[in-house]
C-alpha cells in the first residue's frame, strides 16, 4: 500500500507540474500572441493569404499557425490556435482536420532535445510534416466527412476601450484566463494517465511482456525496449517517454539508429495525455476527437513506414 500511495502522490505531483509549470506558461504566451494578432487585424489577413494553399487538404489558414507551433514550439502550443478556431466559428470539419494534423506530427519539445542522443532532425521533421498533412486530408475527406463544414457564429470579439482603440492589457488578461481554463481542464486526465503508467510499471507487467515478446520485436527489427517506451508514450506522453529513452541511451540499451527507427512511432502528440490536453481547447474541439484520432493514426502509420524504410 505504501508503494501505491507513493505512486499516486508522485504521479499527481508530476501532472500538476506539467499542467501549471509547463503547459500554462506556454499557453499564456501563445494565446497572447494569437489574440494580439487578431486584435491588430493581422490574423485575418494572414489566414486569407494562406487559406487557398491549404484548403485542398482540409485546412484553413489558421492551420499554418498550428503546424508551426507543433514543429517549432511544443505539442501544447497549437491549443492556442485550436481555441481560436473554436471561438471564431471555424467549421467542425476543419477543426478536426487541424487537430489530426497536430496529433500526427513530431512535437518540437521532444524532437530537439533528442538530437543530443542521435535523432536526425531534418528527416524526422520532413517525414512528420508529410504525415501531418496526410492525416489532415484523411480526416477531412474520410473519417470526418460527416462533420459540418458550415462556419458557426463567432464569439464576441475582444472589447475595445472608450476611445475604440482597444487595450493590450485586456488582450493579455483574456489570454491568461483562457490558458488557465485549458490547463485546469486538462489536469484530471493527466493525473489519471500518469498514475496508470506508473502503476503498470509497479506491477512488473511491462518487464514480463518485454521478456516474452522479445522474439516478436526482434522479428520486426525493433529493440526489446520498444514496449516500455510505447506504453509510457501512449499513456503518459512524449515527455515521459523521452526521459526513459535518454536514460536507456546513456546506459547503452538504445543506439542512435534505434532511436531514429522508433521516431515515427514515438514522436507525436497522439497519446492519452496529448489528446486530453489538446481537447481541452474547447467543447467544439473535444467534439471532433474521434475522427481526428482516426485520421492521425493514418499519418502516424505513414511516418512509421518511412522511418522503418530509412533506418531499419
Amino acid at each position: 500500500m505504501d508503494a501505491i500511495a507513493s505512486t499516486l502522490l508522485s504521479s499527481g505531483r508530476a501532472a500538476v507540474d506539467l499542467a501549471l509549470f509547463v503547459l500554462l506558461p506556454i499557453m499564456i504566451v501563445m494565446l497572447s500572441i494569437m489574440r494580439w494578432l487578431e486584435w491588430i487585424g493581422w490574423l485575418p489577413k494572414i489566414v486569407a493569404a494562406v487559406a487557398p494553399l491549404l484548403r485542398p487538404l482540409g485546412l484553413t489558414g489558421l492551420g499554418v499557425f498550428a503546424l508551426l507551433q507543433v514543429m517549432l514550439v511544443s505539442f501544447a502550443a497549437p491549443i492556442a490556435t485550436l481555441a481560436l478556431m473554436a471561438r471564431n466559428g471555424t467549421s467542425s470539419r476543419h477543426i478536426a482536420a487541424t487537430l489530426a494534423m497536430v496529433l500526427a506530427m513530431a512535437q518540437a519539445n521532444v524532437v530537439f532535445p533528442m538530437a543530443a542522443v542521435g535523432l536526425q532532425i531534418l528527416p524526422t521533421m520532413l517525414i512528420a510534416l508529410s504525415g501531418g498533412l496526410l492525416a489532415a486530408a484523411v480526416t477531412f475527406y474520410v473519417t470526418g466527412r460527416t462533420l459540418s463544414s458550415a462556419e458557426t457564429e463567432a464569439d464576441e470579439p475582444i472589447e475595445l476601450d472608450a476611445e475604440g482603440k482597444g487595450n493590450l492589457l485586456d488582450v493579455i488578461r483574456h489570454a491568461g484566463k483562457d490558458a488557465w481554463n485549458i490547463a485546469i481542464g486538462a489536469l484530471p486526465l493527466l493525473v489519471v494517465s500518469i498514475v496508470a503508467v506508473n502503476l503498470i510499471r509497479l506491477t512488473g507487467v511491462i518487464g514480463w511482456l518485454e521478456v516474452n515478446l522479445a522474439f516478436l520485436f526482434e522479428y520486426l527489427g525493433y529493440p526489446t525496449q520498444t514496449l516500455l517506451l510505447a506504453i509510457t508514450k501512449y499513456i503518459a506522453g512524449g515527455t515521459a517517454m523521452m526521459g526513459i529513452a535518454v536514460e536507456q541511451f546513456q546506459a547503452g540499451a538504445l543506439s542512435s539508429q534505434q532511436i531514429n527507427l522508433l521516431a515515427g512511432l514515438l514522436l507525436c502528440p497522439l497519446d492519452v495525455a496529448g489528446v486530453a490536453i489538446l481537447a481541452a481547447a474547447g467543447k467544439r474541439v473535444g467534439g471532433v476527437v474521434k475522427p481526428a484520432v482516426l485520421g492521425a493514426m493514418v499519418g502516424v502509420a505513414w511516418r512509421i513506414g518511412w522511418h522503418t524504410w530509412l533506418f531499419a
